[in-house]
Order: structure tokens, then C-alpha cells, then sequence
């Protein structure tokens, strides 16, 4: 008679092949037949069964994290592209699918940002210590999505390249005020104030990205060109040429999409131009991980742009672009994971091995979600006149880029810290 265990992994794994040994010593093989040398998982504990069968989602990476669950043969990444793969499966289990939908029924209240719990969210996590971040990240510590113009391209290169995307998106003129909602450790902030001659105002609930984001300020002589808030978008106050946000969107919460719009379109001079910078879901409604709820993005949610376009259109606001970032961050997430790994030793000198292993777990999964699981990026630029931007094709993003490309020689010293 077969075990709780086995019934679920035959069921679920149908793509693929994996090894599977149990603590009593028996190895169970599951998927394909013909796959040579697969992966091999270990549960170190019959606790560990029970708890993979029952929330396999959160349990997966809780079981790596604390060394319950080890990969003997193969590597992380094997394992988790893997998993993913067949948890797109249309016919998976039954039990599967039942929590999913019961996520996507609780996701309101699980998503529950006031201005108290917003602030405490992005604390847990962008206040870890700019040290984590440095292991990892690109020189400007730019924690969002790189553009990769060319697949050979550093993540220096590709990150660069992002920064100049937007704003020849943007199409910022000198002395144009800019509103950089989520501005991170100020990166694209500064860029704009250097490069294209904006004055700069970013927003942050994050202390430790506030004072490094105004000390780089005051450091590179842009002090009255780019200044840094401990704000929440809520509260900010005037009104802007222009308005920016890059990676903060995922962090509003979706009972909170009407009064972000709204507050843009509040903020947005009649004449001026937003852009959006935000991970999205393809295939529609849906729910985050309850492993990544609970380590590491509190009140986070990837939305479907079908959640999206109601609330801008409602604010009065009209999408002018859409770009589709398809794989960019697939491989941005790569990199970060390489480097990481690079410097594992540092940050387990500054935390402790299960923090290691869940940094890990974050950077791998995060990565296949948007090899398998519907998951791109999306810039979507935002106007309140369909006249604001002269040109009638969208070779005037090119044409400003290059503009751009030609100014940024002088401001290279930017590369330190970011967003």
C-alpha cells in the first residue's frame, strides 16, 4: 500500500523525474521513466512527509531552509524548475488546487497594507542591513528587474540600461520635477537628476535605503536636485511632471490599487507623464506563495493586468504604453543568485546558515517563477492627454536613449548604491 507521500509525488510530478528518499532509507523514484541521473531529495525526518503532503508550497522551502530536506544529487536549481513546471500542470492534484483557490480567496486579507503594517512589511524586509544587499547586487544597488539590450551584457550593463529606458520614457526635460515613488537606496533618482536634469524627489519606507539614498545625494553634489523622504505614497503632497515607481508596486496590496492611481493621478501635472515599473502575472488573478508571505515579502502580491487597468482607467488616467519584459528578470535573478553564492561565506558570517539557505530558496524560486509560472515585468507609461507625447510610434524611446547614453559618460560615479 502506497504512502501519503507517494500518492502525492506521482500525482504532482508528471514532467521531469526526481529521487525521493525517506528517512526510514526507502528511495522512491517519481515522473518520467526515461530520464537518466535525476535529482535526488532527502527527507531527513517522517515529521517532513507529513508536512510536504499537507502545504507542500510553504513547506518545500521551510523543510530546505531548517536542513530537513536536503538535495543529495543535483542541484537546487534542478529541484525547484522541477517543481515549478509541474505545478503549472492543469491536472495536478486535487489538493493542490484547493489551496490555491483558497489563497485567492483570502488574498484581501492577507494583503491588508495601512500605513502602519506598510511600514513594518518593508522593514522585515529592506532593512536587513545594506551590507546583505551589497554581496549581490549590481554596484548601483538596483533591486528591480534589469533591461538586457544584449544577452552578453554584465548586470552593471543591464541595469544601466534600465535606468535610461525609463527615462527616455519619461521623456524628462531639464528642471522638470520628479516624483520617485519606492526609491530605494536613490539610484534611478540620481540618474534622473544627473543624467537628464530632473529635480528629484524619491520616497521610501525604508530607513536604511532613506539615509544612503541622501548621503549618495549630498556625496555627488546633487543634493538640490535629488532628496529623499521617509514618506508613504499616501502622503505626499503637490504635484510633479512627472512620476515614477520601480519595484514598489508588488508591495501596495490589491485593496489599495484605487487610491494609488488616484494618488497619481492627484500628483501628475495635466501635461505630464508616469511610468509604472512592476512584476506582473499573465495568466490573471491569482495568489502569492505562503512561503514567500511569510520570509520574505509581507503583504506582497503579483497581480494579473487585468487587476491593473480598471483602477487606472477609474483615476482618469490613460495607458499610452505597455512594454512586456518577458525573461529579463529571469536572468537578473540569475545573476543575483551567482553572486550570492559567490559571497555566501559573508553573509552567513553576518546571519547564520538557515538565513543562507532561504536567501537561496528566495533567489532560485523567484528566478524559474518567471522561466514557468507566468510571471514578467511590466512598464506601463501613463499620460492625461492623449497629446502629451508628440510622436505618433514609439521611435522617440530609441531616439531619447541614445540622447541619454551620450550624457552618462560624466556620471559614472552614480554606480555606488540603488535602488
Amino acid at each position: 500500500m502506497r504512502t501519503l507521500i507517494e500518492n502525492f509525488l506521482s500525482d504532482f510530478i508528471k514532467e521531469g523525474a526526481v529521487e525521493v528518499a525517506l528517512s526510514s532509507g526507502k528511495v522512491m523514484r517519481f515522473g518520467e521513466p526515461d530520464i537518466a541521473d535525476p535529482p535526488r531529495v532527502v527527507l531527513r525526518d517522517r515529521k517532513a512527509q507529513w508536512e510536504l503532503v499537507r502545504n507542500p508550497e510553504l513547506a518545500f522551502g521551510e523543510l530546505y531552509m531548517d536542513g530537513r530536506l536536503e538535495i543529495v544529487h543535483g542541484t537546487l536549481d534542478e529541484v525547484i524548475a522541477l517543481a515549478s513546471r509541474n505545478a503549472m500542470r492543469k491536472d495536478g492534484p486535487g489538493w493542490l488546487r484547493f489551496l490555491y483557490k483558497v489563497r485567492i480567496a483570502l488574498r484581501a486579507f492577507q494583503q491588508r497594507n495601512d500605513l502602519v503594517r506598510a511600514s513594518r512589511n518593508v522593514a522585515h524586509h529592506y532593512d536587513l542591513g545594506n551590507e546583505l544587499y551589497s554581496l549581490f547586487l549590481d554596484e548601483d544597488r538596483q533591486y528591480s528587474c534589469a533591461y538586457f539590450e544584449d544577452d552578453r551584457h554584465t548586470l552593471e550593463e543591464a541595469q544601466l540600461a534600465k535606468k535610461r529606458h525609463i527615462a527616455a520614457k519619461l521623456m524628462i526635460e531639464p528642471g522638470q520635477n520628479v516624483l520617485d515613488i519606492g526609491c530605494g537606496w536613490g539610484g534611478l533618482g540620481l540618474y534622473l537628476a544627473r543624467v537628464a536634469g530632473a529635480n528629484v524627489t524619491g520616497v521610501t519606507l525604508s530607513k536604511e535605503q532613506l539615509a544612503t539614498a541622501n548621503q549618495r545625494a549630498l556625496q555627488s553634489g546633487l543634493s538640490n536636485h535629488a532628496r529623499f523622504e521617509l514618506k508613504d505614497y499616501r502622503h505626499v503632497k503637490g504635484r510633479f511632471d512627472r512620476i515614477v515607481s520601480v519595484g514598489m508596486f508588488e508591495h501596495v496590496g490589491m485593496t489599495y490599487y484605487q487610491q494609488f492611481f488616484e494618488k497619481i493621478a492627484a500628483c501628475l501635472n495635466d501635461d505630464g507623464i508616469a511610468l509604472l515599473h512592476t512584476i506582473g502575472r499573465t495568466d490573471g488573478v491569482g495568489a502569492t506563495s505562503p512561503w514567500i508571505t511569510k520570509y520574505i515579502f509581507h503583504g506582497g502580491y503579483i497581480p494579473g493586468l487585468s487587476e491593473i487597468l480598471p483602477h487606472i482607467e477609474r483615476a482618469g488616467l490613460m495607458v499610452t504604453d505597455v512594454e512586456v519584459l518577458r525573461l529579463h528578470y529571469a536572468k537578473t535573478l540569475q545573476a543575483w543568485a551567482d553572486r550570492f553564492r559567490a559571497n555566501r561565506d559573508k553573509a552567513k558570517a553576518m546571519y547564520d546558515e538557515r538565513f543562507c539557505r532561504m536567501w537561496e530558496f528566495y533567489l532560485c524560486a523567484s528566478r524559474y517563477a518567471f522561466i514557468y509560472e507566468h510571471h514578467v515585468v511590466w512598464q506601463i507609461q501613463l499620460t492625461k492627454d492623449v497629446h502629451t507625447l508628440p510622436h505618433i510610434t514609439r521611435d522617440y524611446i530609441a531616439a531619447r536613449e541614445n540622447e541619454l547614453r551620450a550624457r552618462e559618460t560624466p556620471a559614472r560615479d552614480l554606480r555606488l548604491a540603488g535602488e
